[in-house]
C-alpha cells in the first residue's frame, strides 16, 4: 500500500501537468481560429445559394407572371407605388429574405414588360437601390432574335461580411466578398 502512495505523490508532483498545460495553451487559438473560419466558409456557401436562387426565380417569375389565370398581364419590375406589392424585384428580395441585411442588395430588373427592346443594343431596365449601393450592372445583351423572343433579365449584387469576423492582430482573415449574380431568359413575343 505504500508503495502505491508513493507512486501517486511522484505523479501528482511530475512535471507533465504543466507540459499538458501548455500544450493546450498553444493549441485553443489554433482550433478556435479553424472552427471560425469553417463557419464563415460555410455561410459564405449558404450565401452563395441563395443569391444564385433568387435572381433565377424572380426571371422566371417575371417570364411566367402571376399563378392565376384570371391574371393575365405579367409582374411589374418594381414595387408599385399603391396597391399589392406583386413585383419582381420584391419576389427576388424575399428568396434573400434568409440573409442577414438582404435589404441592402441591389437588384436591377429588365422584364417583358419594360425589358429589353426589339431593336439590337436598345434595353429599359429598372433597378431597385434600397441604400445607394455604388455597382454599375454590365447592360444586358441585345436579343439575338428580336421580334421572336424577349429577354428577361435579373441581377443581384450583394456583399456579405463574416458571422465571426476572426483575425490575429486587427488583419481579417475572412474579408467582405461581392456577389453578382444574373440571370437571362427568354420569353415569347
Amino acid at each position: 500500500m505504500r508503495n502505491v502512495v508513493l507512486w501517486c505523490r511522484r505523479k501528482l508532483g511530475s512535471r507533465e501537468s504543466g507540459q499538458s498545460l501548455v500544450e493546450t495553451a498553444l493549441m485553443v487559438p489554433l482550433v478556435l481560429l479553424l472552427t471560425f473560419n469553417a463557419v464563415n466558409f460555410s455561410y459564405f456557401f449558404f450565401v452563395a445559394i441563395h443569391i444564385t436562387a433568387a435572381p433565377h426565380m424572380g426571371a422566371e417569375y417575371s417570364i411566367q407572371g402571376f399563378s392565376t389565370p384570371g391574371q393575365l398581364n405579367l409582374p411589374s419590375a418594381i414595387p408599385p407605388s399603391s396597391g399589392p406589392d406583386l413585383s419582381v424585384s420584391t419576389l427576388t428580395y424575399q428568396d434573400m429574405a434568409g440573409l442577414g441585411g438582404s435589404a441592402n442588395a441591389l437588384v436591377q430588373v429588365c422584364t417583358q414588360a419594360n425589358g429589353v427592346g426589339k431593336t439590337a443594343g436598345t434595353s429599359l431596365c429598372k433597378q431597385v437601390n434600397p441604400n445607394s449601393v455604388t455597382f454599375t450592372f454590365p447592360s444586358p445583351a441585345a436579343d439575338p432574335e428580336p421580334g421572336s423572343f424577349i429577354l428577361n433579365q435579373v441581377d443581384v449584387f450583394y456583399t456579405v461580411s463574416p458571422i465571426i469576423p476572426a483575425g490575429v492582430f486587427g488583419v481579417s482573415l475572412t474579408p467582405s466578398l461581392q456577389f453578382h449574380r444574373s440571370v437571362v431568359m427568354r420569353a415569347m413575343n
